[in-house]
């Protein structure tokens, strides 16, 4: 147990001072994690109410920050490129989220082009049912996301790395509000950098696999 808390420490870290140096890109995190805080209460007594929320506010927010606002240039703070940090990325990088987002986007066409989906639903008789079966569908395509990614690492990378991946991936929204709780404070004084002091002065060789 001890050795795999290390591990999931060790992919968290290196998902913060890899992927997070924006302070727009964190303060977007908090949001999105807040968010996905509130998903997850919702999954209880509404799924699809939760997978609408989680995708068209969690996940928009989140990916926002990193194509849009996450620094592209060489990582002083780390001394590795963006190439090379995107290479080593063992979870969803940005070609990876390109394809997923696109999946996520285009998939209401399939209800519009069957809207049974295969038999998995009745055909919706409003704009309202339509749209809580889109967020069914949505729920279907995160969990999907999630699962195929976390088996694929079974067979690349090792079977405690792809389920700390999972684990990690769950668990982020609790930890991005522990860990970006102050970003807007951060941006109202004008700093859209994070200095990462704390990184820097413990900076070592990439010997570690970034996430998500």
């Amino acid at each position: 147990m001890n050795q795999l808390r290390q591990q999931l420490h060790t992919q968290r870290m290196d998902d913060h001072r890899f992927y997070h140096h924006s302070r727009i890109n964190q303060a977007l995190h908090l949001l999105s994690a807040t968010t996905f805080v509130v998903a997850y209460g919702l999954m209880f007594t509404d799924p699809a109410l939760a997978a609408l929320l989680a995708w068209c506010v969690s996940m928009t927010s989140r990916q926002a920050g990193h194509f849009f606002f996450e620094p592209k240039s060489y990582d002083q703070v780390n001394k590795a490129t963006h190439q090379h940090k995107e290479e080593i990325k063992i979870g969803y990088n940005l070609s990876r989220k390109v394809v997923l987002m696109m999946i996520w986007a285009l998939s209401p066409l399939l209800l519009i082009v069957d809207p049974t989906l295969m038999g998995q639903f009745l055909p919706a008789r409003n704009s309202s049912e339509f749209i809580r079966q889109t967020g069914l569908m949505w729920l279907a395509i995160g969990v999907g996301g999630l699962i195929f990614r976390m088996v694929h690492l079974f067979f690349i990378a090792s079977f405690s790395t792809g389920l700390i991946w999972a684990l990690k991936i769950l668990t982020d929204p609790f930890h991005d509000i522990k860990l970006y709780y102050k970003s807007p404070i951060y941006l109202m004084r004008g700093e859209l950098i994070d200095p990462m002091h704390h990184i820097a002065a413990h900076t070592t060789s990439n010997h570690s696999t970034p996430l998500m």
